[in-house]
């Protein structure tokens, strides 16, 4: 019998959604927030701010983890208001960790 890696047995259950944020979440602290979120929950992706006042997301790890930001993004940090989480399926990225993006 062969034995699965880490890895292996990661991205067998990796999971991947990209979302947009809607609402009063530009200004708030919602980047760091999002960011400490998706690193406590071990999640890979980014987290940028949109020209139209929204936030965007990509988060990939296990679907737990990732159920549990898309829940959590909700909410967000104290002071913001946060109206309409949209969620599409997404690829995963390449790269492991959770950094900022520029705004676009």
């Amino acid at each position: 019998m062969r034995r699965t890696t880490d890895d292996e047995a990661m991205a067998d259950c990796s999971t991947a959604r990209r979302l947009r944020v809607t609402g009063r979440v530009q200004g708030v602290g919602y980047r760091d927030w999002a960011t400490g979120a998706a690193r406590s929950l071990g999640l890979s992706g980014w987290v940028r701010n949109r020209s139209d006042g929204s936030v965007e997301a990509l988060a990939s790890g296990s679907q737990e983890a990732v159920e549990a930001f898309i829940v959590a993004c909700h909410q967000g940090p104290a002071l913001a208001r946060v109206t309409d989480v949209a969620v599409q399926d997404a690829e995963a990225p390449a790269e492991r960790g959770f950094v900022f993006l520029p705004t676009v």
